[in-house]
């Protein structure tokens, strides 16, 4: 069964106290919030329906163009195998990020770096005083159960945030205290281990207050509940415990106690994978993505863990997923325009099996034009798009050119809990090993027989799970496959030191798929396709090499009927011009710190104790 969503987070909020608990946040005094904050507290922790103003204003950082409604879902996770965003040379914004060409006047630096500040600040406020009420011990048993719940929130928030703020920037500023509390905030930098085990100790505290998804008394789909605070937890333990750059040399490096937070990442999912009755798997890949684009909740399976609530049609507070991403559309398009610019790389198209129903939903192979704005036609093979985003799956349609369009973004789906079990314990105790009944090689399989009809499913070989290694890159793989376009892969390359190797070989493959050798040598040139009740179709296998003539056919009838199919580019537009692979992540360099960051010009000029990364 399923649920209408109606977002508790939007219009903007309704509770003036709330804009005052950080509202002169700035790139000047990216950590200055109005001391005059401290004076609101006693009014607005006086009941808990002022409290709950008070943590829906923490949430609303996650939201809008600074937060998750861009940068931080399809802008800064970018360039990595599975793709690219804004496709094309550097720009001085959101392609220098995407490129790895990022200055410290990059202009799409500041607003999301102070952005999360604001959402730390509103969560320290939420935190230092909701336990100081007199409700929070003697009150009704119900308030107790409202506020301590809202406290888990708030330590759960300023987790994320600070997460965020740590695999972007590396070591920064650590404020766990209201800016009332210091008298100078320049605050010096602190190494991103301390604030990594303080944000673990915060999720394991929030998972003891906070309640599973089906015993809340809140919205428990934009909201953090226990499952969502324990996935989060293990998730952070996998980046404290995998490689990072340093901040002073660029050098990658990992610490050597890693196996205690493999072990901590452990623990959190082998609670979650007991649970089953708060969160498991949807049967059904595509109905997780059908769902968000048309504003439901799975309430049946709970797959979505937390997923960031957005609305209102405004940058501030909206998303724009489903228009910078998702399949091109004509702007006459009885969907609405949508912009396309997340780019998927072909190889990454070709790394699924024709069979795995994931390929078709993380990837768009179709978009309309201004001579057929309700029929789709073939994009070519560097203009494929990632799908699970999508303007023409939305409901209610909302056609024109409006680019909010309240599409929520998932944090984190159970489908991740099983599979950062299936690392944890192959790193800690082989693919075989079984803890509490689980091995690494169940739960990865798991996720995998999701992905095919049931004739098509075939267990992976023992050569691919039966050492640690082989396991390892099957992981690495399977992760691949089943979190395109979710702004997870270049955490999980950094994390295990991969991104270097990963970009090498993915421009080594699209040069070989450029030139028709090696494993791609049976990728056709063109392809032809027609249109069945407006849905593209394809009239051969996209895995079959073209027609000896194809370069002056321009169209082919479809043997034994008359339906006539168009040539479209498909091999053919990697060559001649193209500076698809060239441009692709062009300015990485291994072990220069490209992992991190710059921090904003204006940051490092107002806070003289702020020490720029390393190659900035």
């Amino acid at each position: 069964m399923f649920t209408i969503k109606r977002s508790i987070f939007r219009p903007a909020l309704t509770v003036a106290a709330i804009s005052c608990l950080a509202a002169t946040f700035s790139c000047k005094d990216y950590l200055d919030v109005s001391p005059a904050s401290s004076y609101i507290s006693d009014d607005v922790f006086s009941s808990v329906a002022n409290v709950n103003s008070a943590i829906v204003g923490a949430y609303d950082p996650l939201s809008g163009d600074a937060g998750y409604g861009v940068r931080l879902s399809t802008g800064y996770p970018s360039d990595t195998d599975e793709g690219q965003n804004r496709a094309g040379a550097a720009d001085g914004g959101s392609r220098d990020i995407n490129r790895y060409r990022v200055t410290s006047g990059t202009t799409e630096l500041p607003a999301p770096f102070t952005t999360l500040y604001l959402g730390v600040e509103r969560a320290n406020i939420c935190i230092k005083n909701i336990p100081q009420m007199d409700l929070y011990k003697n009150g009704s048993a119900t308030e107790q159960k409202a506020l301590r719940r809202m406290h888990g929130e708030a330590l759960a928030l300023r987790a994320l945030y600070f997460m965020e703020i740590v695999r972007n920037w590396g070591d920064v500023p650590a404020q766990f205290e209201p800016s009332s509390a210091y008298s100078d905030l320049n605050l010096p930098q602190t190494d991103r281990n301390v604030i990594y085990d303080q944000i673990l100790g915060d999720l394991a505290l929030a998972s003891r207050l906070l309640p599973w998804r089906k015993e809340s008394d809140a919205n428990a789909y934009e909201r953090f509940t226990k499952g969502a605070a324990k996935a989060l937890r293990a998730r952070i333990a996998l980046a404290r415990g995998g490689y990072r750059a340093n901040a002073r040399t660029g050098q990658m490096e990992r610490p050597s106690d890693y196996l205690n937070y493999y072990t901590m990442a452990r623990a959190e999912c082998d609670t979650l994978l007991k649970t089953r009755s708060q969160h498991t798997l949807n049967p059904s890949f595509e109905a997780v993505w059908r769902n968000i684009n048309e504003s439901r909740f799975d309430v049946s399976y709970g797959e979505i863990m937390f997923e960031v609530g957005m609305g209102s049609g405004s940058a501030l507070s909206d998303s724009k997923l489903g228009y910078n991403n998702g399949p091109r559309l004509d702007v006459n398009s009885r969907w609405g325009q949508g912009g396309g610019s997340y780019t998927i790389n072909p190889n990454y198209f070709y790394a699924f099996d024709s069979t795995d129903v994931r390929r078709d939903v993380t990837v768009t192979l179709y978009q309309t034009t201004a001579a057929t704005p309700n029929t789709q036609t073939s994009a070519t093979l560097t203009t494929l798009r990632d799908g699970k985003f999508r303007r023409d799956w939305r409901v209610p349609i909302l056609t024109g050119s409006s680019q909010n369009l309240g599409l929520n973004w998932p944090i984190i789906r159970f489908a991740d809990v099983l599979l950062m079990f299936a690392e944890a314990q192959n790193e800690l105790a082989g693919p075989s090993a079984a803890y509490n009944g689980t091995t690494p090689v169940a739960a990865l399989e798991e996720v995998r027989k999701r992905s095919y009809p049931t004739a098509s499913y075939k267990v992976l070989p023992a050569a691919q799970v039966g050492s640690k290694t082989t396991f390892f890159d099957a992981l690495v793989k399977e992760r691949l496959l089943e979190f395109g376009g979710e702004g997870i892969r270049k955490y999980d390359l950094i994390r295990w030191n991969l991104l270097g190797a990963k970009i090498a070989e993915t421009k080594a493959q699209l040069t070989e798929m450029r030139n028709g050798t090696g494993a791609y040598a049976n990728i056709p040139l063109y392809v032809y396709g027609y249109a069945v009740n407006d849905q593209l179709r394809y009239a051969r296998s996209l895995y079959r090499p073209s027609f000896s003539n194809a370069s002056t056919l321009s169209n082919y009838t479809l043997p034994g009927t008359t339906t006539v199919s168009n040539r479209f580019s498909w091999r053919q537009a990697l060559g001649g011009t193209s500076t698809f692979i060239e441009l692709f992540a062009a300015n990485y360099v291994p072990n220069t710190g490209d992992e991190l960051l710059a921090f904003p010009q204006a940051v490092v000029d107002t806070n003289p104790n702020l020490k720029q990364n390393f190659g900035y």
